[in-house]
């Protein structure tokens, strides 16, 4: 059986990358493409590297038909993406990419977002889709809410560690690296080559960046109290790419057992030797994460790796592997391409 996609939002990064994977998938087509800024435009004068596919043209939301749409992925910016997924059929197998829907509490939302949520009836419905934790409620749902890609990475790192209870969770450090694309493709003085090519420089410091959201719901949830972590950013004039160093207190031979036995049976979560450290280079363009564990001259100290590419694991090869498990088809379909490398 084929199924029938449509993809809204598709001449942003994470829209590209969704139709790149989709091109390679067995058992989906696209049917159809939003991207009310472009409509009319075909996907190759929006995105040259994609004119070989044979490829609907961009229209506007309003003119897709969804009754003939298997599934929709909504890869459109938060705010924007509230007001268009309140208005689609209830019925309807939605993923969005956005952040409107990973909060669970209205108030969460508005506190980390500055403005109150205009679809919370539609929040309720939604399915976290972290999908390595929350398999099993993916595969039943219509609605899922994809992750932040930063918030993904940290937490391959640590959701076993905090569930086995084998860290302090009151001394926890997470330093992230991140490429530009991250940013979305909207126009930015901070994201021109001459701002950002040459140097390195931290965002959203002191506990201001957003996905501080999903690891304080997280965190907490399976700790069952509050897990309040330190988190900065780093800006790296690359591409694609996030590398995760989180620095925590326990032993580093059991936090490595404990991530290596987590992560035995899945596809895509792929656990280092002990002392060894991930690289974001090794997992460009790909589905897979790459998860490190390092002893620290500190007896009783460890140090955690994750990496992983923001635009495929981080965003749409997360999306799509959801989209697998919704559709009742194996979740690697579409999905098992080898990173890119150099």
């Amino acid at each position: 059986m084929t199924y029938k996609i449509a993809i809204l939002g598709a001449s942003g990064y994470t829209g590209a990358e969704l139709v790149r994977l989709i091109a390679g998938h067995p058992q989906m087509e696209i049917a159809a493409l939003a991207a009310n800024s472009k409509a009319g435009k075909t996907m190759a004068e929006v995105y040259p590297h994609l004119r070989h596919l044979d490829l609907p043209t961009l229209v506007t939301i309003d003119e897709i038909d969804f009754a003939g749409i298997d599934l929709v992925f909504c890869a459109l910016p938060h705010k924007t993406s509230q007001e268009v997924i309140k208005g689609l059929p209830r019925d309807l197998k939605i993923i969005d990419l956005s952040a409107d829907f990973r909060l669970r509490d209205p108030a969460d939302y508005e506190k980390w977002y500055g403005n109150p949520h205009a679809a919370v009836e539609r929040q309720a419905d939604s399915v976290y889709g972290l999908t390595e934790f929350y398999r099993d409620q993916i595969a039943g749902a219509s609605f899922v809410a994809g992750t932040g890609c930063n918030a993904a990475t940290g937490q391959y790192a640590l959701r076993p560690l905090i569930e086995k209870g084998l860290i302090d969770l009151d001394d926890i450090a997470i330093d992230l690296k991140a490429g530009v694309s991250g940013a979305g493709r909207a126009l930015k003085e901070i994201l021109l080559h001459a701002e950002l090519s040459e140097g390195l420089h931290p965002y959203s410091v002191g506990g201001t960046h957003r996905h501080l959201g999903e690891f304080d719901q997280e965190f907490s949830a399976i700790a069952g109290r509050d897990v309040r972590v330190q988190f900065t950013p780093h800006l790296v004039p690359v591409n694609r790419g996030i590398l995760v160093t989180v620095y925590v207190k326990g032993d580093p031979e059991a936090i490595h057992g404990a991530l290596r036995d987590a992560y035995a049976d899945e596809p895509f979560l792929v656990v280092l030797p002990f002392g060894e450290q991930p690289d974001m280079r090794h997992t460009r363009g790909s589905n897979f994460c790459h998860v490190g564990v390092v002893g620290d001259r500190i007896a009783g100290r460890a140090v955690v790796f994750a990496a992983l590419d923001n635009l495929c694991k981080g965003s749409s090869g997360q999306a799509l592997q959801n989209a697998n498990l919704m559709l009742g088809l194996d979740e690697t379909t579409g999905l098992m391409g080898v990173p890119l490398y150099p």
